[in-house]
Order: C-alpha cells, then structure tokens, then sequence
C-alpha cells in the first residue's frame, strides 16, 4: 500500500487553512518528501510524524513556497540525531541552491546529505522507481512519476487444487518451474503478474507537450490547479495550470483518479462550484486539503 498524506495544499501564499505545497509519500521504509514548503516541518508535527523518516526529497522548482520549510526541516534533523544520507534531488541548479542554503545557516550536528540534479529515470531498486519530467514554468521545473512495480503473485486456488507446498513456492514465486512428486508445473500457469502502480506529481507548470505522456495511465495524478478555465490568460502568463486544462491533462493522460491541489485563494469559498466544473471533464477528480490522506 502506498499513503499519499497533503501536508501543503495552499497556492503561493499560505492562509489559516491551508499551507504551502508539501506531500509525503510512505511506501514501505520510504517516506518520500515532495516539496517542502514554509511550515513543512509544524504540518509534520501536527499528524505526529516523525521526519527523522524522510528518506528522500523531491524538489520540483526553487519558488519560495515549494523550498521555503527546507532551512527548518535540514536543523530539526540535525538536532533529532538524523543518521541516514538524506537524497536530495531537483532540476538543474539545484546543487547551486542547495550549497547556498547550507552557508547561510548554520546547522548543528553532521548527517550526510547527497544532492542530485535529476532527469529521467534517477533511481530504481527491486520495489520501484523515480523519474522525472521538465516542466515550463519560467525556471527549471521537474515533474515526478513514482512508480510501484508489479509482483509476481501466486495464484492461491491453482496452488490449493495442485497441492502444492514447502519450498518449491518460493521459486514459483522467482518465475522458475518446479517439480513436485515426479510432475512438472509451470510458473506462468500458477502465477500472474500485478500491475504497476504509478502517481504523477505534476506541480507549478504552464500547459506544455510532456505532460499527457509523463502522466500516462497513471492510478493517480496530483496536479495544480492554480486558477479556473475564466483566468486562462492570467494562468499563461503566469505559467500556472488552469482546472479545465488540469481535468484535460487527466482524461488525455488516462489516468484513474485525479486530484487537485495549489488552488488560488481567490476559490476558497467556491471550491464546490470548481469541483463541479472539472467533473464535467474528468469525473473522477477530487480537491484535497491539508492533512487529506489517499491510498493507492
């Protein structure tokens, strides 16, 4: 089971709702960091988790309310004994950004941290991988796909009926035929492969050709939504997302399950009214709020 909790889901400026953009993805031993915006650390806090956990973290952009939690955060894990090798990643630049921020401040006590500045694929074990995407936003941009990879399962009622048993399952598991009491059974016919499971974290971006494909069949897409279909012009200029142009990301892409977040406060009392609208496109959408928590 992979948990996605919203610590963050305001736009560029937090109100007494909703803070700045920051989600938490928790996958096994992994607790993946998404951004980390002014007052991460408070919203870590306030669900009491523990963020000597962060393995990882993903930087989409340098705006100030994606980075602005980073100076806390790195102190708080230097003071609460971190001893893990914290893995940053971002696009380019990153490095440049990262090396300042740790002259400014001075932290107290060591941990390793290793910086990346990432584009495609960058990490990949036996459970799953990362990758990402350039995005168009005025400054370099990533875009993030995790990425679960499906399992070779043993189909349990083929294995009751062949009476199967003791250590052979675990090479039926690996893909490799057994045989048992003189027969031969084949791994493909007692087993069946599980499929992916893929969240696209597309963030601060105008509309641009590589989303649709990087967010392809996605079981789930969290996406901005900074300004409704009436601002279009303003969302271009400012390079933002608009939600008609969010829900036509969704349905092109195919993806399963779509969720909006980065909303202007101009919508705070009309959330119901935008919800309905992107509906209309992808019906399948849904508009979180801080400390929201989705399974996948």
């Amino acid at each position: 089971m992979i948990k996605i909790i919203f610590l963050g889901t305001s736009d560029a400026i937090p109100d007494a709702e909703r803070n700045t953009t920051s989600v938490l993805l928790i996958y096994k031993n992994e607790n993946i960091l998404i951004d980390c915006g002014e007052g991460t650390q408070r919203q870590f806090r306030k669900l009491k988790l523990n963020p000597c956990k962060i393995t990882r973290i993903l930087i989409t952009h340098w705006h100030g309310d994606h980075v602005l939690g980073l100076p806390g955060l790195l102190q708080t894990l230097s003071f609460s004994g971190y001893n893990k090798t914290l893995l940053i990643y971002g696009p380019k630049g990153t490095k440049n950004f990262m090396n300042a921020l740790l002259k400014t401040f001075v932290f107290q006590g060591k941990y390793n941290i290793k910086i990346e500045e990432v584009d495609g694929k960058f990490f990949e074990n036996d459970d799953f991988y990362l990758e990402t995407a350039k995005m168009s936003h005025g400054i370099p941009c990533n875009a993030y796909n995790f990425i679960k990879k499906g399992q070779l399962r043993i189909d349990k009622k083929k294995l009751e009926k062949a009476k199967l048993q003791g250590p052979i399952i675990k090479r039926l598991k690996e893909g490799k035929d057994v045989i048992y009491k003189g027969k031969k059974y084949l791994a493909k016919t007692l087993t069946f492969r599980e499929g992916d499971k893929k969240i696209s974290f597309v963030f601060d971006t105008s509309i641009n050709n590589n989303i649709v494909p990087f967010a392809k069949n996605s079981d789930l897409l969290i996406c901005e939504s900074t300004f409704n279909s009436e601002l279009e012009e303003r969302a271009k200029e400012y390079k933002h997302l608009t939600t008609r142009q969010t829900a036509e990301i969704a349905k092109k892409s195919k993806s399963k399950k779509l969720v909006l977040t980065h909303l202007s406060q101009r919508y705070t009392k009309n959330i119901k009214k935008i919800l309905e609208d992107v509906r209309k496109i992808f019906k399948n959408s849904f508009i979180v709020k801080d400390f929201d928590v989705i399974e996948v």
